[in-house]
């Protein structure tokens, strides 16, 4: 009963990280229509970023840019060498899909095939030079060292602190503060009606273009957000940007384009089935865990074969 609470926990907190990744596809991809497919290169270079940052200013002393609080405890110092780093990738990344939106996918409105290859080709290019400058081998983002290491749960479980409370607490942030976003305020129903009839949003006096450049560096900033968390919580590594992004479409295709609640369900059903795909797909002696992406494709042909639309889609 242990390792299944344990494995449950895995694929919730795994769902949750997923559901911050692939709700920034979500607003770009479902609900702009807007065909970005160096969304997973955006979420590792913003892991990488991150890591620059508290690597150069944090630690590194004899670089002449490592960084003291005066006054500070150790505890206040060890969470702002996480949040700082945090926030300023968040922010570059965000920049940086803006940048990629006015320069390659503005003037292609509309035209799917171009978007995804434009973007595929940033996206191999963007891998290859983090790969150039950060290596082959994974790395770690530091999480505060004054946050616990674990915590034990009802059942003497024991669960990571920052996968268990950090990244689930991120994910529902997140997850509230988008429906407010998008279901309460102007902006958000600016950018639902100007995806559904851009020019009579247009004949309204309103720039379109200024609010999707608003949306953009949104959902580019979630990208940020969630190779921040994931850099802390699993690892980055090279082809990360490439699962990443797959993991976002499928989460996408099962919730619906542009569904904020579907990609928050489609996200906890791919948590799930891959975390006990990953421990339980043994049968007697014969052990298929290595093949656990099976379950995954699965799990979207078996949507797909009842809500061809997916879980909240609807027609564009």
């Amino acid at each position: 009963m242990n390792q299944f609470v344990t494995v449950t926990l895995n694929g919730l907190t795994l769902a949750a990280l997923y559901f911050v990744v692939a709700s920034g596809f979500t607003l770009i991809f479902g609900l702009m229509r807007v065909v970005n497919m160096a969304h997973g290169a955006l979420y590792l270079l913003g892991g990488y970023i991150a890591l620059e940052i508290q690597t150069r200013w944090f630690e590194d002393e004899g670089s002449g840019l490592g960084l003291s609080l005066s006054g500070a405890s150790d505890t206040e110092y060890s969470v702002f060498a996480w949040f700082v780093p945090l926030v300023l990738a968040t922010l570059i990344i965000g920049v940086l899909g803006v940048v990629l939106q006015q320069v390659f996918l503005r003037w292609n409105q509309g035209q799917d095939l171009r978007q995804a290859l434009i973007t595929i080709a940033l996206s191999v290019i963007l891998a290859d030079q983090m790969l150039a400058y950060w290596g082959g081998i994974s790395k770690d983002i530091a999480a505060p060292s004054a946050w616990p290491t674990s915590i034990t749960l009802p059942g003497d479980v024991r669960f990571g602190f920052f996968r268990g409370v950090v990244v689930l607490a991120a994910a529902l942030i997140i997850g509230l503060g988008l429906y407010l976003i998008i279901k309460r305020t102007r902006f958000g129903k600016i950018v639902r009606a100007g995806v559904d009839d851009r020019d009579m949003v247009s004949a309204l006096g309103i720039n379109v273009n200024r609010v999707f450049i608003g949306m953009f560096f949104l959902g580019a900033m979630l990208a940020g957000i969630g190779g921040v968390l994931g850099g802390t919580m699993i690892s980055l590594a090279p082809g990360q940007d490439t699962a990443f992004l797959l993991n976002s479409l499928i989460v996408v295709i099962i919730g619906g384009m542009g569904s904020l609640g579907g990609a928050a369900i489609g996200a906890l059903a791919l948590g799930l089935v891959d975390a006990y795909a990953d421990v339980y797909l043994v049968f007697g002696d014969v052990d298929l865990t290595n093949y656990s992406i099976i379950v995954t494709f699965a799990l979207l042909v078996g949507v797909l074969a009842v809500r061809p639309l997916g879980l909240f889609g609807r027609p564009a």
